[in-house]
């Protein structure tokens, strides 16, 4: 069924941002935010508290966030349950999600799709609402402590729903409109709908994904080259969001074994690409167990444990130890970034007021995890 927005989006100026070009910071930088002086804050929802880098975000002039987000209550209050549907329009539609702890039931698209830890997801702006989370029961202080991976394990997926979550820009510089209201959501019909938007602003071959953390693209490889030092063999997974982003941002998992372990699923097909995952106008790491070594280009080394992140120019630094047991995330940000726009407030807030009224199409599936794939009414 066609549903048609009010006025014209295409004439009035909102199908794509018209604000300031977005510049990546391409002079030597480096930016550390520690764990230790972490500021988890209910930012959006009261379940959920957000931990922001944002020594790293300044010093990239605004245009890439990455924070954690930790579950903190029940989802069984009338204040935490299910969200409503809704969908976020960042620049280019990109938003990542790499889920760290517990487990969790979303709906993209009109399909559920159930993570634990190690799942990576781009929403690239899919009308989407979170159903499910776990919750440790654990009192704020302790939860927030309690150990992270991305390798699933049935203690980890006991514990409260984390995940980490990048945006490019800031989620109060962008629209984030809601599509379908709590109080209009038919649990019989509307879990099982697509939609359709002209607003998303992706850029070529940019859509949906997710990678479950077994899968067979998931799977870590030997690093060889001798470039980071471990007295554990490097493994590198690839997340695959290089090509679904856009050729925006990179994305690799780089890990050691627990010591006496196997924990990390992988692949001894061949070794990992090394230059693959060198690649970056701006680079982010983030610990996500255990520690890593960085060397500036001084000679200056400095060690992250984890929780901690640090954002850098391209040669500005180089990762060059981890211990055991260690898993660091690695982002890297890509040129075509330069070539987005942010939204205008005024186009923000005209967005965030048309709701519902900028889908312009819809379709039921058949069935709530099987049909045609999501984001197919972008076809």
């Amino acid at each position: 069924m066609n549903v048609h927005a009010a006025g014209d989006l295409r004439t009035s100026g909102l199908t794509h941002p018209n604000g300031a070009p977005l510049c990546l910071n391409v002079k030597d930088f480096v930016a550390i935010d520690r764990d230790r002086n972490a500021k988890f804050e209910a930012t959006y929802r009261p379940q959920a508290l957000y931990n922001r880098a944002n020594e790293g975000f300044h010093a990239n002039n605004e245009t890439f966030l990455l924070h954690e987000v930790a579950t903190n209550l029940p989802i069984y209050r009338p204040d935490t349950g299910p969200t409503d549907f809704h969908l976020h329009l960042p620049p280019g539609g990109f938003q990542l999600v790499l889920v760290t702890s517990g487990a969790f039931t979303f709906d993209y698209d009109g399909r559920w799709y159930n993570v634990g830890p190690g799942a990576v997801m781009l929403q690239s702006a899919i009308v989407h609402r979170q159903l499910f989370y776990t919750w440790s029961g654990l009192p704020t202080e302790e939860n927030l402590k309690t150990p992270q991976t991305v390798v699933p394990d049935p203690i980890s997926m006991g514990y409260s729903g984390k995940f980490l979550e990048a945006f490019i820009t800031d989620p109060t510089t962008f629209p984030n409109p809601t599509i379908v209201g709590p109080d209009q959501i038919n649990e019989d019909e509307t879990p099982r709908v697509a939609w359709s938007h002209p607003l998303h602003d992706r850029p070529a071959d940019a859509g949906f994904w997710l990678q479950d953390p077994l899968a067979l693209d998931a799977l870590y490889k030997p690093l060889t080259d001798g470039s980071v030092k471990s007295a554990l063999q490097v493994y590198v997974r690839d997340i695959g969001i290089e090509i679904p982003s856009g050729h925006l941002v990179t994305g690799h998992v780089i890990a050691t074994d627990p010591r006496g372990q196997a924990l990390l699923p992988k692949s001894t097909a061949a070794a990992a690409d090394a230059t693959s995952f060198a690649r970056g106008e701006v680079v982010i790491y983030r610990v996500i167990r255990g520690s890593a070594e960085f060397k500036k280009k001084d000679g200056e080394r400095f060690e992250l444990a984890a929780g901690d992140v640090v954002t850098a120019g391209k040669d500005s630094i180089s990762l060059v130890g981890l211990g055991e047991n260690t898993q660091v995330l690695r982002l890297g940000l890509l040129k075509g970034i330069n070539d987005l726009r942010s939204w205008t407030p005024t186009q923000r807030d005209e967005i965030d007021g048309l709701a519902g009224q900028i889908i312009t199409h819809k379709d039921i599936r058949p069935l709530r995890t099987e049909g045609k794939p999501v984001g197919y009414l972008y076809g």
